[in-house]
């Protein structure tokens, strides 16, 4: 299997680095080849994770989603909401022991993980979410947020329990470890096996999806709207926006997660003051509007209003965007959290589950909020329903913009010089997903091919490639492999989770217990 992995990747890439391939395209250039032949090569995988249940048009993989997240909640004891300020007393610092076994702070890992979920999937993932399924598609935005807690809690309480701590103080950790090692504890180490493999690579592929060539792609959609659109010198030219991107980026990752840490613990903080301060201006001078906005998410949550697809279309935009924003369930978050100085792997859930709740449940409804309150949803007047622009398969909008072109244009709205803001916040929130993901795939590579300087190299060089192929491809093809490489994680890792859930509770009780016994005790620093 993954010698049929390597000989295909290998196969695609020898041709899109093939000059010739280059040079007989006459119409588009660089690239419209790009977008065309890796759409092509990428489309029945695409089509399967997306198959719509039989007699429906909702896809399986969000139902396979909804139900797990659902079921963690549930088994768990709504263990997002009674251990919400638990977490961040953790995060805060007050259990930390500097002692503990692992290469970075429980505020580290969880800035590290905030920075591969905190990203274009808020900024542009939302206005896909609202364009195609309208305002309501906030609502079901949310619950998924709130949902996918419970699902962030059970896989990175299992990344810490099952990770390995090499001589060095470095540590290796993440679905590919739990499912090893967990499923073996639990008697089912085959299965636990097949299911480790074939979630790197599928961890892989997602690395090189929606962790790069997405936010590559939409950051440089946002560098040519600000240098004159269609007229701009990048316009047609990605590909010049990947390379730069791809040379900062190997000038992290190359140090590994400690440097990754130390970036993403300053840059997540930066940017979530820029992004959310500015909508929170926004907010407050249309405070009046705000009641009318949330009428219409919940409104549209339950009759679509009219949009194509109507509840159903709500409903699958923002459980589907929701995902692709927070990954829970996915097990990413997992490999990051991983590396927290901890002997308590059950204290690490904790933290994690603030995740989804920061990225979708504050940032994602203030960007969905902005789009519907500065009115740039084409309404009917007289019905008050939104226009279908039946061509661009959204709602129409002010000037037909769509992803983080239709964010920039509702923020430009109240703030005419924020579209520039929103350049440099795009970059950095592109820039810090892309070197959470690098880790996230590195860990999945050297568990495939082994640990080594040599293995690490390889991985790290063609990730690089990929930022450059995702900033010269067009949105579609790019978005549809982001999503499907990231759901196809989402498939294995929640086989496993079920099976690995009695050890997760087995931990959480052991935890409280002693916590309340005062056995575990707050640390003076």
């Amino acid at each position: 299997m993954i010698k049929t992995f390597l000989a295909s990747l290998a196969a695609l890439l020898s041709f899109l680095v093939a000059p010739a391939a280059f040079a007989q395209e006459d119409a588009g250039g660089i690239d419209a080849t790009i977008s065309a032949v890796v759409g092509t090569v990428t489309g029945p995988f695409v089509s399967f994770i997306f198959a719509p249940l039989p007699g429906t048009s909702f896809p399986w993989i969000v139902l396979w989603l909804v139900v797990g997240a659902t079921i963690f909640t549930l088994y768990f004891g709504f263990v997002q909401f009674r251990a919400f300020g638990h977490a961040i007393a953790l995060v805060k610092g007050d259990y930390s022991d500097p002692n503990d076994a692992g290469e970075v702070s429980h505020f580290q890992a969880l800035a590290t993980a905030l920075s591969g979920t905190v990203g274009l999937g808020n900024i542009a993932g939302v206005a896909v979410a609202v364009g195609i399924g309208g305002p309501g598609a906030t609502f079901w935005m949310i619950l998924a947020g709130l949902l996918g807690m419970a699902s962030k809690f059970t896989e990175c309480t299992l990344g810490v329990k099952f990770r390995n701590e090499y001589a060095d103080g470095t540590v290796s950790g993440g679905p590919m470890y739990y499912l090893t090692k967990g499923m073996q504890e639990r008697g089912y180490a085959m299965l636990g096996r097949v299911l480790a493999v074939l979630f790197a690579i599928f961890c892989i592929l997602g690395s090189w999806g929606g962790g790069n060539m997405f936010q590559a792609n939409q950051a440089h959609a946002q560098l040519v709207n600000i240098t004159g659109g269609e007229g701009s010198f990048l316009s047609g030219n990605g590909w010049i926006t990947g390379v730069v991107m791809a040379l900062i980026v190997f000038g992290v990752i190359v140090g590994g997660i400690k440097s990754i840490a130390q970036v993403t613990e300053k840059i997540v903080p930066f940017m979530a003051v820029i992004y959310v301060g500015a909508a929170v201006i926004i907010l407050i001078g249309n405070a009046s509007q705000i009641p009318w906005a949330f009428g219409q998410i919940f409104e549209g949550a339950f009759t679509g209003l009219g949009i194509a697809g109507g509840l159903a279309g709500a409903l699958i935009q923002g459980f589907r965007r929701a995902a692709f924003s927070n990954e829970a369930g996915v097990g990413s978050a997992a490999i990051a959290h991983s590396a927290v100085r901890t002997k308590e792997p059950i204290t690490e859930g904790y933290v994690s589950l603030l995740e989804p709740f920061i990225d979708t449940v504050v940032i994602c409804t203030m960007t969905a909020l902005v789009i519907v309150i500065t009115g740039v949803l084409n309404q009917d007047p007289e019905t008050g329903l939104y226009i279908w622009d039946e061509a661009a398969g959204s709602i129409a909008t002010a000037d037909g913009s769509s992803g983080v072109e239709l964010t920039s244009l509702a923020f430009g709205t109240t703030i005419s010089w924020f579209p520039y803001v929103l350049a440099i916040a795009v970059v950095l929130f592109a820039f810090s997903t892309m070197i959470s993901w690098s880790y996230y795939g590195l860990k999945a590579w050297t568990y495939l091919f082994g640990e080594g300087k040599a293995a690490e190299l390889v991985y790290k060089l063609l990730f690089c490639l990929f930022v450059i192929l995702g900033a010269a491809m067009s949105l579609g093809p790019v978005i549809d492999f982001s999503d499907a490489a990231i759901f196809a994680m989402a498939v294995v890792n929640i086989i496993g989770l079920y099976f690995l859930m009695p050890i997760v509770k087995r931990e959480m009780h052991s935890y409280m217990a002693r916590l309340k016994s005062g056995e575990i005790r707050k640390f003076k620093h």
